[in-house]
């Protein structure tokens, strides 16, 4: 049933996406975040279907993240990427509105939000979220950091192309308000703590180590109990929270659990390789 409910979470986010791109990004021409804008300044030129280039450009990349990513991550993702695809097919590119501005404001609104719901049930909409979650595998860079200037070098390249550049300082405001509303709906790359008390130590220890991240073992005893245990602590970042919940739930059901947002890190913080 709960996988019944992430499916039908990215169809409509990819539903948000494809409305904000059909009827207020594409008809002012301006460029939307990720691999979408780079399939629509394609199609901009070339008159090829933004859709059917959207899923082009990301094919590549989620086969890639399906061997260096979770596979739950990828297969959310691959789900969110033919649904935008799909929905882009079937809704008209219409004008809705006749000032870009506005189209900026609206469509980076409906795409921050898809966008937010896919990211909040374990997934992406493809593109950049992948790209930056790859690279991050072996650098410690912030996802937004790096998605921003991905995106800034596609919006560069439309105001030089088209040598109009109100075009590129919308599509900087689409961008902008894209990623402000996925911040509302799911915090993009905040680092997490998670203190771990489980009676299924042995087995939770073998899940969690098929996660690309480090654990470790705390000697604990419990003030009232006087139990001795062993607490697992791993750090990650809201991307992979959700995937670490699941598995915690999926062992242990009255795990003790507590979830902390983490100031910061010293030191290497990155993907233990496997």
């Amino acid at each position: 049933m709960k996988k019944v409910w992430e499916i039908a979470s990215m169809i409509i986010g990819a539903f948000f996406i494809a409305v904000g791109s059909n009827l207020f990004i594409i008809p002012h021409q301006i460029l939307s975040s990720g691999l979408n804008g780079l399939a629509m300044i394609t199609g901009y030129f070339t008159n090829w279907n933004i859709g059917l280039l959207y899923l082009i450009f990301n094919a590549p990349i989620l086969v890639a993240g399906w061997f260096i990513l979770g596979k739950r991550f990828i297969f959310n993702s691959m789900v969110s990427v033919v649904a935008v695809t799909w929905f882009m097919q079937l809704l008209p590119v219409y004008q809705f509105n006749d000032t870009p501005i506005l189209g900026a404001v609206f469509g980076g609104c409906l795409i921050g939000f898809g966008a937010g719901i896919s990211l909040r049930m374990g997934g992406s909409s493809g593109g950049f979220d992948i790209v930056a979650s790859i690279i991050s595998r072996y650098r410690d860079i912030q996802l937004g950091m790096m998605i921003v200037g991905l995106n800034g070098f596609i919006i560069i390249a439309l105001g030089y192309m088209k040598d109009n550049w109100d075009l590129a300082l919308y599509s900087m405001l689409s961008v902008f308000i894209t990623g402000k509303v996925m911040d509302v709906i799911h915090i993009s790359h905040i680092k997490v703590t998670a203190f771990i008390i489980t009676n299924e130590t042995e087995l939770m220890l073998e899940k969690l180590l098929g996660l690309p991240r480090g654990v470790t073992i705390i000697k604990t005893r419990g003030a009232y109990s006087e139990v001795e245990k062993d607490m697992l602590m791993t750090v990650t970042t809201r991307y992979e929270l959700a995937e670490l919940q699941n598995i915690i739930k999926s062992v242990d059901k009255k795990a003790f659990v507590n979830i902390v947002e983490t100031v910061g890190v010293m030191g290497a913080f990155r993907r233990r390789k496997p």
